[in-house]
């Protein structure tokens, strides 16, 4: 382990993407609904769509266009326009709201649950995540995802990137921003993370959203770490 952070005690993560397959998990179960309803829709795009519109939603919070909305309520204003778009016009309000939870059930990535096991001998760890807290549980209590507490931009009332969900981690932890690592498979968010002080792992997500169609997929200096998953992510962190 590199000695310059040896001073780390506690991990937080990113978890869409990070630690869960947030696209095959959402195509598996819209493709299983839309067989059992005799629906014809391209499950992976209906995912995809799903998904663009989950940055956009939080940034009408952040710039007060909406006042301050949960992202389980994000999810289910996208899937009312994702439902229109894709011409799905016959479902119940029950079958709505069955579905909106498709984020509460998201599975994790095949070494997420070893590495967090392996990682929990030496660091605490959280969630950091813009899901809300009940969504985070219920995810945790259905993959098997050993937390040892969750941290959500609920609780802040404000999504990442900004600056009061790291520093509200950091003192909800009871530490210094730079005795926290953020973990994730996205750039922004760890650059964002670096910003307020705290040391950043990058962990590869290859098919994140979908084979061959990651974006960036370089290792960067500017990161303390660079690892390929998380089990990965715990050898080079001593353990």
């Amino acid at each position: 382990m590199k000695p310059e952070l040896a001073g780390v005690k506690a991990l937080t993560f990113d978890v869409f993407g990070t630690v869960v397959d947030w696209r095959g998990s959402i195509a598996r179960e819209v493709r299983a609904f839309a067989q059992e309803k005799k629906l014809r829709v391209n499950a992976s795009k209906f995912a995809d769509a799903w998904r663009s519109g989950y940055r956009p939603a939080m940034n009408r919070v952040a710039n007060g266009e909406l006042p301050w909305t949960k992202i389980d309520v994000l999810h289910r204003m996208i899937l009312d326009e994702v439902l229109l778009k894709f011409r799905v016009t016959a479902l119940s309000e029950a079958e709505k709201v069955q579905l909106n939870r498709v984020w509460h059930r998201l599975k994790p990535w095949p070494d997420t649950v070893r590495g967090l096991k392996l990682l929990k001998k030496k660091f605490t760890l959280s969630t950091l995540s813009n899901g809300n807290v009940a969504l985070l549980n219920n995810m945790a209590k259905n993959a098997g995802l050993p937390w040892d507490l969750i941290l959500s931009a609920e609780i802040f009332h404000h999504y990442k990137p900004d600056p009061e969900v790291y520093l509200g981690a950091a003192d909800i932890l009871g530490l210094q921003p730079q005795e926290i690592m953020m973990v994730a498979a996205h750039k922004e968010d760890l650059r964002a993370a670096a910003r307020q002080g705290l040391r950043t792992a990058l962990v590869l997500r290859p098919n994140e959203y979908g084979k061959g169609r990651h974006p960036d997929l370089s290792p960067e200096p500017a990161f303390d770490i660079n690892a390929k998953d998380f089990v990965d992510l715990a050898a080079q962190l001593g353990i």
